[in-house]
């Protein structure tokens, strides 16, 4: 393996990061129900591409079962488990306290559970992302509560949330080839969720 490889990954994620702060504004700060009223199957689709610590958090749980599980989609199928629980509860109209902090906390803790290639019994694993992902599924529901016709918007966000975490389990399997990858590449998602953080303190 190149000996530039870890130097390539922190100017990319130096990069990301630069950009993570401008770019805070694009993660879920507010339920903002109206942009969601006539939401089809492709607003659901593109929907956890819009908000940077969705993205992150989808990858990030991908490539940590792949650094880490025997069992490498009882995570993933956990999130998007749960990630439709917590979207049903939020049209359901259930609120819970500090969704957004939750939501950044998330993409703070797998970002480093990615950097550590911290084990888990896979039971352990998918309880832990499980909790986060009612999280990141209720700020989805809120936002589309209101509107009608929830079915399409949201099969086209669990399809969306799948074809994330199989993007993070082919990450992982490339970063896994170089000790250094999965510390930068946790590291630089850490640091996403820890500025989310402090945009929302």
């Amino acid at each position: 393996m190149s000996r530039t490889l870890p130097r390539k990954l922190r100017h990319a994620l130096f990069l990301t990061a630069t950009c993570a702060m401008a770019a805070g504004a694009s993660a879920h700060t507010g339920t903002d129900g109206a942009a969601h009223i006539h939401a089809g199957f492709l607003d659901g689709l593109l929907h956890p591409f819009t908000g940077l610590d969705h993205l992150a958090a989808m990858l990030a749980v991908g490539a940590w079962s792949a650094l880490t599980a025997r069992r490498l989609w009882a995570a993933p199928l956990a999130f998007a488990a749960m990630l439709l629980a917590g979207a049903l509860l939020g049209l359901a109209g259930v609120d819970l306290p500090a969704v957004e902090p939750m939501v950044a906390t998330s993409v703070l803790v797998l970002g480093l559970l990615v950097a550590l290639r911290a084990r888990l019994p896979a039971v352990l694993a998918a309880a832990l992302v499980g909790g986060f992902a009612v999280f990141h599924g209720l700020a989805h529901g809120m936002e589309l509560a209101g509107g009608t016709g929830h079915a399409a918007p949201l099969l086209g966000m669990l399809l969306a949330t799948v074809a994330l975490h199989g993007a993070g389990l082919g990450l992982g399997r490339v970063l896994r080839a170089n000790a250094w990858a999965p510390r930068a590449a946790g590291a630089g998602v850490a640091c996403l969720g820890a500025a989310l953080l402090a945009q929302l303190a």
